[in-house]
């Protein structure tokens, strides 16, 4: 609006004044002009402003400073900061009390100068700060309520998950107190599966301890599973009536956290997809370390199962993998069977 408010005025000061009046309106209009990437290069505007705005004092095209001096200046604090933002106000305020001084001798020249510029500056880093100090307030109402979220979660899962899991280990454990000794393998079946009670509610206790914190290092930071554990979840699939086999090929390196917890789980998903889905099948587990990369990759020779309302599983391989930077690819293989894939990139987590 300021721009075709001084082309308007630079057009009827050319049909109505003389030369002095039109280099005035051009000199408005070229400030003015500046004005249109205050936000993005605010240092820069406010210094070509100062500088015009000094040489058509000096020469009289103007006599103080403009409009646009002022929004330049309250863009400066507005949409800036540190140094360059501090260098560029202080120059400002004394090119134009000096140059207000020359033009005009007498008391108060230079601070009236110096005032032109510190008052919208002022005005911006006031407007700044009051902006940042809400964002800031609403980032805390949003961290508050997500924690809230967090420890409502935590608690349903104590009362209610947590509870089943602990009544299921009591009745599998009561079963094989009352089994006859002939029956070994199901002794063996039932206290697999009491294991694996006890495995669940061992990490539900690293669960609930994750949503209960208020650190900022992910959701899985407590739970105690990486890429070390993964011969220990080939050997649970085993108990549980999985043949499955790991291979690991590369030099094994530490993980970050991040990517560690991405590979067990997404092997973990895997395995419990193919026992879900796939009765009877095998599943293969391949774990590669490469100088940049890391890749997992579940397969199994199963027959899917028809029915069955789908899970979440898939897409929470996805999104793990997506925070790490990586690629996930899934499907049926083409000699029958299921193949997961990801390759997360180290250099990027």
């Amino acid at each position: 609006m300021l721009v075709v408010l001084a082309g308007l005025g630079l057009v009827l000061s050319s049909l109505q004044t003389g030369a002095h009046g039109v280099l005035g309106s051009a000199h408005f209009l070229l400030t003015s002009v500046l004005l249109l990437v205050r936000r993005s290069r605010p240092v820069p505007v406010a210094g070509a402003v100062t500088a015009l705005d000094v040489i058509g004092i000096a020469a009289g095209l103007v006599t103080s400073a403009s409009a646009p001096e002022a929004i330049a200046f309250y863009s400066l604090a507005r949409y800036s900061s540190g140094r360059p933002s501090l260098v560029m106000t202080v120059t400002g305020m004394v090119a134009y009390g000096v140059v207000m001084e020359i033009r005009g001798p007498g008391i108060g020249q230079f601070a009236a100068g110096a005032f032109v510029v510190a008052i919208p500056a002022g005005v911006g880093a006031l407007v700044k700060a009051r902006v940042e100090l809400n964002e800031r307030g609403r980032r805390t109402a949003a961290d508050a309520a997500v924690q809230a979220e967090r420890r409502r979660i935590a608690r349903e899962l104590h009362d209610v998950v947590a509870h089943h899991i602990t009544v299921i280990n009591a009745l599998v454990g009561g079963a094989r107190a009352t089994l006859a000794p002939e029956q070994e393998v199901t002794r063996e079946a039932l206290e697999s599966a009491q294991q694996t009670a006890r495995q669940a509610m061992s990490e539900m206790r690293r669960l609930l301890h994750v949503l209960r914190a208020d650190g900022n290092d992910g959701p899985d930071a407590a739970t105690g599973v990486g890429a070390d554990r993964l011969p220990a979840l080939i050997g649970e699939a085993r108990s549980a009536g999985l043949p499955a086999s790991l291979t690991v090929t590369g030099e094994p390196v530490t993980l970050p956290s991040a990517v560690d917890h991405a590979v067990y789980r997404i092997v973990q998903e895997a395995l419990t997809n193919t026992r879900k889905h796939a009765a009877g099948a095998r599943a293969s587990v391949r774990l590669a370390y490469e100088s940049e990369a890391v890749e997992v990759e579940v397969l199994d020779d199963g027959v899917p199962q028809q029915g069955g309302a789908p899970g979440y599983g898939l897409g929470g391989m996805a999104e793990r993998v997506a925070l790490c930077g990586g690629q996930l690819s899934t499907g049926p293989r083409p000699g029958g069977g299921f193949r997961v894939h990801a390759r997360i990139p180290l250099e990027a987590t």
